[in-house]
């Protein structure tokens, strides 16, 4: 039984049909060959960015593919902070971001020139119940000169749904642009990147029941069209002479190289795969469950549940007594698979007080009868530790 959507969604047969249909009947590189076979692949990949645009309702030369979420990040963080972030200017993260969102904005902000330029990393508390207060966020923003604004969409752990759409008027108000990790949040619908006036957009492949190996970065196309490039190579060029160089319009001047072919078309797959089952009624089934698995757990003592009640579709939870690890190697021998661990926000636990807590995160293929199972044995692991430290 699988529970760790959150880390990496199963892949539907839709999109493996897609994979081995490139990899057998066209698989040659893109924009390049003139024959019917390179065609058909340059005609697939750039199909699968203009679903992917759809998806985001933004224009499909804003939709740079990446190998991960995490790329796309850091190509923000090279590109456009290491130029554009004025002197004196800072960076806004939250305590419940991913290690990807922070680590390449910390990378920033100790860049000994940036520092220099005074250059630095604040971080906007997260409450006691796991939410973010936005009037701390205005705070901060009336009192430090903030350059942008990193946030995720829906934390990895606690489930937390930020107001993307506040938070971005209030930055924009204050000056700073936005970047949304959406890799969490995107697989439970559509996002309107323009409606949400976000600056930048990332998210990833393989949380959003597609291949692994592939992320986009949506940029506005002002800011996209000045950032130099992230790499140099083949495809992200227009002339080359032995000493000028002239780059190619975005999305491929930022596509140096050989791109996730593959992947891309597979994404593509997989948001078409999504949109038939319907986004209504897979909020509806994920709401369902998320919130029979709150009341679930919730009745069991001695187990404490983390982050609010209004979440996205994971619980990540602590059991007093055991330590996560155990607990998640316990279920994995009755086929239970969750994840334990820091999942990748050690400064989030730092601020819960506790070195790892195990969660358990749900797709569309989850059901209650699911969460049944991992209340039964969460009960029995509990009951086995009650008895093995009665006899010490």
């Amino acid at each position: 039984m699988y529970l760790d959507s959150a880390a990496t969604a199963l892949k539907p047969q839709a999109v493996i049909d897609k994979l081995v249909e490139y990899y057998t009947e066209y698989s040659t590189n893109v924009h390049r060959g003139l024959y019917p076979l390179a065609e058909q692949a340059t005609e697939s990949y750039e199909k699968a960015r203009a679903t992917v645009a759809k998806f985001l309702n933004a224009d499909p030369r804003g939709i740079i593919f990446t190998r991960s979420a995490t790329e796309a990040i850091n190509l923000v963080a090279y590109s456009y902070a290491r130029n554009f972030l004025k002197k004196g200017q800072a960076m806004v993260v939250t305590e419940i971001e991913h290690h990807s969102n922070i680590v390449p904005w910390y990378l920033v902000s100790t860049d000994l020139a940036l520092s220099q330029r005074g250059a630095s990393l604040i971080w906007w508390p997260v409450e006691d119940d796991g939410t973010l207060d936005l009037d701390v966020l205005e705070v901060i923003l009336k009192q430090q000169n903030v350059g942008l604004v990193a946030v995720t969409g829906m934390s990895n752990v606690l489930g937390t749904l930020l107001d993307i759409h506040s938070i971005v008027q209030k930055a924009h108000a204050a000056g700073a642009k936005v970047l949304l990790d959406a890799a969490q949040l995107a697989v439970h619908g559509p996002i309107d990147a323009q409606a949400l006036d976000v600056d930048f957009l990332v998210m990833t492949g393989h949380k959003l029941y597609g291949p692994t190996g592939i992320g986009v970065l949506y940029g506005e196309a002002e800011l996209l069209e000045a950032m130099p490039p992230f790499e140099g190579g083949g495809e992200m060029i227009r002339e080359v002479k032995k000493h000028e160089i002239t780059f190619a319009d975005p999305p491929h001047k930022f596509e140096a190289g050989t791109p996730p072919i593959a992947q891309a078309i597979g994404l593509g797959a997989a948001i078409e795969y999504l949109t038939s089952l319907g986004w209504d009624t897979i909020e509806s089934q994920e709401q369902e469950v998320t919130q029979y698995v709150l009341e679930q757990l919730s009745r069991i003592q001695g187990l404490k549940i983390f982050g609010p009640k209004e979440r996205g579709s994971l619980v990540s939870f602590a059991f007093e007594g055991i330590h996560p690890h155990d607990l998640a190697t316990l279920l994995g021998d009755e086929d239970i698979c969750v994840r334990a661990g820091h999942h990748c926000a050690m400064p989030l636990h730092t601020r819960l007080g506790i070195p790892a807590s195990t969660r358990a995160s749900f797709g569309v293929y989850t059901t209650t009868a699911d969460i049944d199972k991992l209340v039964s044995a969460l009960l029995q692991i509990r009951d086995r530790f009650t008895q093995a430290r009665s006899r010490a």
